[in-house]
């Protein structure tokens, strides 16, 4: 009972409220089938470095092999156009917060290409979290939704509310490089961290630059006894 009213829910606001695709104005979604094909999802893994290397299994180089991030996950280049401008109606206002479902299905697209093949089957979602007062002036958390999206399509379950943000940070992109890592210095901490111990978790966020905010909380979550920490982004800087 509860699907069929969050349809008849949907099929009104659709009515009411029409989406149109941010690539064409094709109405009915934000972004349609013919304007993904156009899109150069990502086939292969690369590592964590500011130059990435593909990388013929998955993982990391060994230039980066002392980083916490055990490697990342991520489908298109930031700088393509209709990515960044996708991503921007996401984060900023006013906040198209239904994209959510369009950039996972990217995500998924990704990893479904990518070889070889993620196994993901003993993996747990966290979603990279947001200070309470940013999360109040957005109203949502970008990175929460896009990690309950992925949950629904990859059937992964999600460890809610385990890491936190305990202080509010300066937004990254307005930084310089080397100002980043200062700036996300012990920002997140681990609630009951018994339930990281000896897990393999996928670290959620929308876009992958410099790395310094999935490496801190990579540090947090494996200092708690997680196993293993892989990022996961829509796009990467």
């Amino acid at each position: 009972m509860g699907s069929r009213k969050t349809s008849i829910k949907d099929f009104l606001l659709e009515i009411l409220f029409p989406s149109f695709c941010f690539g064409c104005q094709k109405e009915g979604t934000y972004l349609c089938e013919d304007c993904i094909a156009t899109l150069e999802i990502s086939q292969y893994q690369y590592c964590l470095c500011q130059k990435p290397i593909r990388l013929p299994i998955s993982g990391k180089c060994s230039r980066c092999a002392y980083k916490k991030l055990n490697g990342l996950y991520s489908a298109l280049p930031y700088q393509n156009p209709l990515v960044k401008d996708l991503i921007q109606k996401f984060k900023y206002e006013p906040f198209v917060r239904d994209l959510a479902g369009s950039l996972a299905l990217l995500v998924t697209n990704h990893l479904e290409l990518v070889e070889p093949r993620p196994d993901f089957s003993n993996f747990f979602l966290v979603p990279i979290p947001l200070a309470p007062k940013r999360l109040r002036w957005r109203g949502f958390n970008q990175a929460e939704e896009l990690t309950k999206e992925l949950a629904s399509s990859l059937e992964i379950p999600v460890l809610t509310g385990l890491l936190i943000k305990t202080k509010e940070s300066s937004p990254q992109v307005d930084l310089p490089e080397i100002e980043r890592e200062e700036n996300v210095r012990n920002i997140f901490s681990c609630k009951n961290p018994e339930r990281a111990q000896g897990k393999k978790l996928l670290l959620v966020d929308d876009v992958y630059t410099t790395g310094t905010t999935m490496e801190e909380a990579s540090r947090i979550l494996k200092q708690a006894g997680a196993k293993e920490v892989w990022g996961v982004t829509v796009a990467r800087g």
